[in-house]
């Protein structure tokens, strides 16, 4: 079963924050976010301690990723030839590259096989080490040491293989049904402290329910926000007019929508 996660960001903070967000949404509790250089060791002693730790790890790569994680955990790589053949059927629907041929050696082609040479554990089934999970890309998602997953470290590749591995994920959440965290937002006028009595109150009586109360200053603005997220979505409802009443606030989508009935008072 997956309760955890870690996610290693190999120079791009912006991952980090998609990831974070899709665990959000699949109920998966992130530990941790690292974001480390573009350096052999340090790429493998992080995927190992990340690995040994938490039950689902994601890292990009670049170009010394695969093979830094293959050293760290005592692999080889090989070509995925699911991959490599994929990559050439989509390349025939593009304009042809200028001087290259897939049939004669050339740095070009050593670059492209590199990127479709996995880590192999020998030990294990290989069709679980490579996931292709988007009929529209050749990229592999390779997964190494059962919980470890790289991705391109492109965000929007990063993003649309995200998606295409939830199906894989989803039966081996704590909900089945893959059903993740919700969070309901209150924006209030009234500061934290005049808050707190009722939110220490709320917090006792709904974390036996797994509902966790959030307080937020909203420094410059004239409203702040309070938060319930957990994953009983009709339980959270059910607290809804008890919040608004004990924050003497108002339901709303995003933090920042409240700040409009507030601007509406004054001018009037």
């Amino acid at each position: 079963m997956i309760h955890t996660a870690g996610c290693l960001i190999i120079g791009d903070e912006v991952l980090g924050g998609k990831f974070a967000k899709y665990c959000f949404l699949l109920g998966i509790n992130l530990k941790k976010i690292e974001v480390i250089g573009d350096d052999e060791a340090e790429i493998g002693e992080a995927t190992k301690r990340m690995s040994e730790k938490y039950d689902f790890v994601v890292t990009s790569h670049d170009d010394i990723t695969y093979e830094s994680i293959a050293k760290a955990f005592g692999l080889s790589l090989r070509l995925h030839e699911g991959a490599f053949q994929r990559m050439k059927a989509l390349a025939k629907a593009k304009p042809p590259q200028k001087n290259f041929s897939w049939d004669t050696p050339s740095p070009a082609l050593d670059a492209k096989l590199r990127m479709v040479k996995l880590p192999v554990d020998e030990s294990r089934d290989e069709k679980s080490q490579a996931l292709l999970v988007d009929e529209n890309l050749w990229v592999p998602i390779s997964v190494v040491n059962g919980n470890v997953h790289i991705l391109p470290g492109v965000p929007n590749l990063f993003t649309q293989l995200l998606d295409g591995l939830k199906p894989f994920l989803i039966p081996r959440l704590e909900s089945p049904e893959g059903k993740g965290v919700y969070r309901v937002i209150f924006s209030t006028p009234m500061p934290e402290s005049e808050v707190a009595g009722f939110l220490s109150k709320l917090a006792a009586k709904v974390e036996p329910r797994g509902v966790k109360v959030g307080s937020y200053p909203r420094w410059g603005k004239k409203r702040n926000s309070v938060t319930l997220v957990g994953k009983d979505k009709e339980y959270l409802e059910s607290l809804v007019s008890e919040v608004e009443k004990g924050v003497d606030g108002i339901r709303v989508e995003n933090e920042e929508d409240g700040d409009e009935d507030s601007d509406e008072e004054e001018t009037k």
